[in-house]
């Protein structure tokens, strides 16, 4: 693995364990995350308080799927799910393109869609 995919799987295992420290560990101080259909945040006291999300209620289990490197950008897709505060419990799959800047995520893009049927829908 390369120092980004280190990197990035580093940020995953965080937020697996709602480790704050760790995730911001693995930020810039500019970091800009969009959740596509959702929000757009900059800067990693923003970042920090997003982390846990309103209507969720603990760390989210995530697979990786595959992950792929081509210059600074890592893209991952995964699967999920995160129990919400209502106890139900949203599956997902979901498409994460996380462009690097000397090791660490500067940018975060991500496409989170909603599973109720099966793994595809």
């Amino acid at each position: 693995m390369s120092r980004n995919t280190d990197t990035v799987e580093t940020y995953l295992d965080g937020f697996r364990r709602n480790d704050h420290a760790q995730i911001l560990s693995c930020l810039t101080d500019d970091i800009e995350w969009t959740v596509f259909g959702a929000f757009r945040l900059k800067g990693k006291q923003a970042y920090d308080e997003a982390i846990d999300g309103p209507g969720f209620a603990g760390p989210p289990r995530l697979e990786v799927v595959r992950m792929v490197e081509q210059g600074d950008v890592v893209m991952a897709e995964l699967t999920g799910t995160a129990p919400r505060d209502s106890g139900a419990e949203l599956r997902m799959s979901m498409a994460e393109v996380f462009v690097m800047r000397d090791g660490k995520i500067a940018e975060r893009r991500a496409w989170v869609i909603p599973l109720a049927d099966n793994e595809h829908r």
